[in-house]
C-alpha cells in the first residue's frame, strides 16, 4: 500500500510513464531468451549436413518433411551404396517394384547406375502417399543425375554446376619412396599416378628413384560454393632424378609434352609394371638363384605379389605366347623390326601369338611359374636382337608437335614453367 500511496502523490504524466514502462517489461518478459532463440536454430539445422550447398540427413534416415501443395517430395531417403550391392538390390530393399527398375533401365542417362561403387549415394524422394516420385545421383562434383516419375513416366536429366577452378602448387622430396613422398606433398593417390603416368617414358618409378629426388607440381583443385570438390589436372610439373631435370606440361589437347614441344608418350614405357621393387637390376655375371651357377641376366627382375598386371612396354604384335619349364608362361613382342620386349614366368597370359596389342595393354600378370625362387616378372629388351638393359637403352625420340601447334604451345608453356621455377624455388628455400 505504500507504494500506490507513493504512485499518487506523484504528477499525472510520470504515472503514465511508469505504468507505460511495466506494460513493456511484462512484454519483454513474455518472450523467448536470445539464448532459446540460438538452441531452437540449432536444433533445427542439426537434424542435416549442409554440404555443397546440398541437404543430407545426418544419419541417412528418412527424412519427414512437412507436406504440401507447392511441394512434390514430401520425404527424401539417402542410400549409401555398400560393396556388392546392385541397383536391384537397393531397390528391392527401398519395397520398390521390378517394372520402375526395368522402366528406369531403358533411359540412356540411367546406364551411368549400372556401375554403382560402394560409397556412392542415392537419393530417394517420396511423395505423401509413399509413392516414388524422383531419384538423384551424383555424377561427379559438378553433374547430377534427376531420374523423376511423372503422369507419362519416367524422365530424366542432368543438371550441371559452374565449378571453380584454382591452381595450387606442391613440392615433395623423396626419403623413403615416391608414394611416401607424394602423400606428404599433399598430393591424392590419383595425382601421384598421374605424375608417375607423365614420366613413365622417362623414369622407371621402381628403379631409378634415389633418395633426395624431389618434384614440384601445378595442379587445378575444383570449388563449389566455396568448397573443395575434387583436384583436376596437372598443369605442369618437374621431376629431379639423380640430378637430371625432366619437365612437362599440359597441352591443350590433353597430353602433356617438353618445354620444347616432345610428346612426353615416346614408344616405349621405362617399365612395365608400376610401383614395384625390382629384386635384381641388369648383369651379364649373375649367379642365376637356383643354379648357383654364372649366367648372363639379361634384364630385369620386378618382383611384386602375385596378380600384379604386367603391361605391354608399347605397342606391336605378339610373336610367343606359351609355356616352358624354364620361362614358365612368357610372353613375347615384336614393336617393328629393331625392338622386341619379353615377359617371363608370368602368372597368367591374357593375349595369343599373332594379336597386335597397344601400348599399356595388360598382357597377364606377374607370378612365379618356371625356375624361380618367387613371384616377379623377367623382363627383357633387345635391339636388333642384341639385349639392352632397360633402364638405360636409348628409346626413339618422341614426335613434336606441328608448327601451328607448337606456336600455341610454348607462351603458355612458358608462363607456367616460370611459374612452377619461381614457386619451386621458394619452396625448397623454406624447406
Amino acid at each position: 500500500m505504500p507504494v500506490i500511496k507513493l504512485l499518487n502523490n506523484l504528477p499525472r504524466r510520470h504515472r503514465i510513464a511508469i505504468f507505460a514502462l511495466g506494460i513493456g517489461m511484462g512484454i519483454l518478459a513474455m518472450l523467448p531468451s536470445e539464448q532459446a532463440v540460438a538452441s531452437r536454430a540449432i536444433a533445427e539445422q542439426t537434424d542435416a549436413l549442409i554440404v555443397a550447398g546440398e541437404r543430407y540427413p545426418l544419419a541417412l534416415e528418412v527424412e519427414n518433411i512437412p507436406f504440401n501443395e507447392s511441394r512434390r517430395h514430401a520425404q527424401e531417403q539417402i542410400v549409401q551404396v555398400k560393396s556388392g550391392d546392385a541397383l536391384s538390390l537397393i531397390f528391392s530393399r527401398q519395397g520398390l517394384p521390378s517394372a520402375l527398375l526395368h522402366e528406369l533401365s531403358q533411359l540412356e542417362e540411367a546406364k551411368a547406375l549400372q556401375s554403382l561403387h560402394p560409397g556412392d549415394k542415392l537419393t530417394f524422394r517420396y511423395n505423401r502417399n509413399n509413392e516414388f516420385t524422383a531419384l538423384l545421383y551424383s555424377l561427379d562434383a559438378a553433374r547430377t543425375l534427376e531420374i523423376t516419375k511423372g503422369a507419362k513416366g519416367l524422365s530424366s536429366r542432368i543438371h550441371s554446376a559452374s565449378l571453380e577452378s584454382r591452381s595450387r602448387f606442391a613440392q615433395g622430396r623423396v626419403s623413403s619412396s615416391f608414394w611416401n613422398a607424394g602423400k606428404t606433398a599433399g598430393l591424392s593417390a590419383s595425382q601421384i599416378m598421374s605424375l608417375a603416368g607423365m614420366f613413365a617414358w622417362d623414369l622407371d618409378f621402381a628403379l631409378d628413384i634415389r633418395e633426395g629426388d624431389y618434384f614440384t607440381v601445378l595442379f587445378e583443385e575444383q570449388y563449389k560454393d566455396g568448397l573443395r570438390v575434387g583436384s583436376g589436372d596437372i598443369l605442369a610439373a618437374e621431376f629431379v632424378n639423380q640430378g637430371k631435370v625432366y619437365r612437362a606440361v599440359r597441352h591443350e589437347d590433353g597430353n602433356y609434352y617438353s618445354p620444347e614441344g616432345r610428346a612426353m608418350r615416346k614408344s616405349f614405357l621405362r617399365a612395365p609394371v608400376n610401383f614395384t621393387h625390382i629384386s635384381s637390376n641388369f648383369n651379364p655375371r649373375r649367379l642365376h638363384p637356383v643354379t648357383g651357377q654364372v649366367r648372363p641376366h639379361r634384364g630385369i627382375d620386378y618382383a611384386a605379389r602375385t596378380g600384379t598386371p604386367i603391361m605391354a612396354a608399347g605397342s606391336g604384335v605378339v610373336t610367343e605366347s606359351g609355356y616352358n619349364r624354364f620361362n614358365g608362361n612368357y610372353v613375347f613382342i615384336r614393336h617393328d623390326s629393331t625392338y622386341v620386349t619379353k615377359y617371363l614366368h608370368l602368372h597368367k597370359r591374357m593375349v595369343k601369338k599373332g594379336q597386335r596389342v597397344k601400348q599399356e595393354q595388360q598382357i597377364g600378370t606377374l607370378g612365379a611359374t618356371g625356375r624361380v625362387t618367387g613371384p616377379h616378372l623377367h623382363y627383357e629388351f633387345l635391339v636388333n636382337g642384341v639385349h639392352k638393359d632397360p633402364k638405360t637403352v636409348k628409346l626413339p625420340q618422341a614426335a613434336k608437335l606441328p608448327a601451328a601447334e607448337l606456336a600455341r604451345f610454348k607462351p603458355r608453356a612458358n608462363q607456367l614453367l616460370a611459374q612452377l621455377t619461381r614457386v619451386g624455388n621458394v619452396m625448397l628455400a623454406k624447406n
